[in-house]
């Protein structure tokens, strides 16, 4: 089976490459990049006036599946993945059963094997039944095909078991993917604490609760020399955390989701809950920080935290509604409207943030277009304006705040080891 892409811009965040030039796939795999390609190939795709990237890759997504696949499941969540450029994703362990143990770790992996070409890697919940008391069968989980350990959702409170799972992760070169969240501060938020907040007399949530336990966590991977990704930064002072705690030499990375980069707090509709989010958006002033982050390099990833929830859930108050929004199909045209048309990424940085930079995190043989690799693709359309329609979704969830949204970018094709998974009408 061989694919021939004609005429795009091909952006390698890898070699640093951006030329104009074919890419040529055999048998899901690279074979020659250059100008003007002339082969017969089995199927032929024009990617003229488009942007030819690797695949995206997301460190942060909810399938809901084990347990709750009224929101998403395994299929659906590819799919979504699929519409939004995305080769590869990682599953967070707050399923049901949670994901401590290998059998629940196989179950994924084997049903996205058998329904989707998407790369699906499960993430090992740290504790046992994500309850703080006892570390989950980590090392089982990484040799059933886990990526990582989380406790997403949830901080470990008790920093000596984090500790030990951190000396763990050390041990079996994992890195660690960090929700960072001081439990007992929350105590009942729903919003960023701030005007907003009590206007609508609403309990909120403080940026401490967030930088508390990021300080915590970069202090003991500095103790362990494990590998930290800080999961959906979102205040200003979590930027200048992590850029100390690199110019101090730690083994740290960081993400900011879309949805933290493109609004805050003053953006929320009264009482709607497509805008409650966990961390909630912060102000103005985070923001910028956040994109500034981004465009220093001190952010090193863009992640969706793709958190579907029924339309029945998210339909109650502020107080009860379940936390989280959709992503996965909405990332990358948000990545190109707010930030690369915003000034502040360059198309290089959003290739490397969205694919080359979690490749890394991982430690996985992804996020690149050099001859010889996986041909996981991405195409790119950064001309196509239009406005965001949740009812289009291919997941199963439609909780986003951004329907309605005219954005700039869209994703043409999405190829999977060779094969065309997604192609857009």
């Amino acid at each position: 089976m061989t694919l021939l892409i004609k005429n795009g811009r091909v952006i390698d965040p890898a070699a640093k490459q951006d030329m104009m030039a074919d890419v040529l796939v055999q048998d899901g795999v690279i074979v020659k990049i250059m100008p003007d390609i002339q082969e017969t190939a089995d199927q032929q795709i024009d990617a003229g006036g488009c942007y030819v990237m690797p695949g995206f890759i997301d460190l942060h997504v909810h399938l809901r599946d084990p347990g709750f696949e009224h929101k998403e499941t395994v299929v659906t969540g590819a799919a979504a993945a699929a519409h939004g450029g995305y080769t590869t994703i990682v599953a967070m362990p707050n399923t049901k059963p949670v994901v401590d143990h290998a059998d629940v770790v196989n179950y994924v992996h084997n049903k996205a094997k058998s329904v989707t070409k998407v790369n699906i890697l499960q993430a090992g919940a740290i504790t046992k039944k994500m309850e703080g008391r006892q570390l989950a069968d980590i090392e089982q989980m990484v040799q059933a095909g886990s990526p990582a350990i989380s406790e997403d959702g949830k901080s470990v409170m008790n920093a000596f078991l984090l500790q030990e799972a951190m000396k763990l992760a050390k041990r079996l070169d994992i890195p660690v993917l960090s929700h960072c969240e001081d439990q007992n501060l929350v105590n009942g938020g729903v919003v960023n604490a701030d005007e907003n907040a009590k206007k609508s007399e609403l309990p909120g949530i403080t940026n401490s609760v967030e930088n508390v336990i990021i300080i915590r966590d970069v202090q003991l991977a500095k103790e362990t020399g494990a590998r930290l990704h800080l999961c959906h930064c979102s205040t200003k002072e979590s930027v200048e955390i992590v850029r100390m705690a690199k110019a101090r030499g730690n083994r740290v990375s960081a993400e900011v989701c879309p949805h933290h980069f493109t609004l805050c707090s003053d953006d929320m509709p009264l009482g709607d809950t497509n805008y409650k989010m966990n961390p909630p958006l912060r102000t103005r002033e985070d923001v910028e920080a956040l994109r500034q982050g981004l465009k220093e390099d001190i952010i090193d990833v863009i992640a969706t935290d793709h958190a579907p929830h029924a339309k029945e859930e998210k339909n109650d108050s502020m107080l009860r509604a379940p936390f989280g929004i959709v992503g996965l199909e909405t990332a990358a045209a948000l990545t190109y409207s707010e930030l690369v048309l915003g000034g502040y990424l360059t198309v290089m940085q959003m290739a490397e943030k969205m694919s080359y930079h979690p490749a890394r995190v991982l430690g996985i043989d992804k996020g690149s277009l050099q001859e010889g690799k996986t041909a996981d693709i991405v195409i790119f359309d950064p001309e196509k304006t239009y406005t965001i329609d949740a009812a289009g979704f291919a997941s199963k969830s439609r909780n986003t705040p951004f329907h309605g949204r005219q954005v700039t970018g869209a994703v043409r094709a999405t190829i999977a080891g060779g094969e065309v998974i997604y192609q857009a009408r």
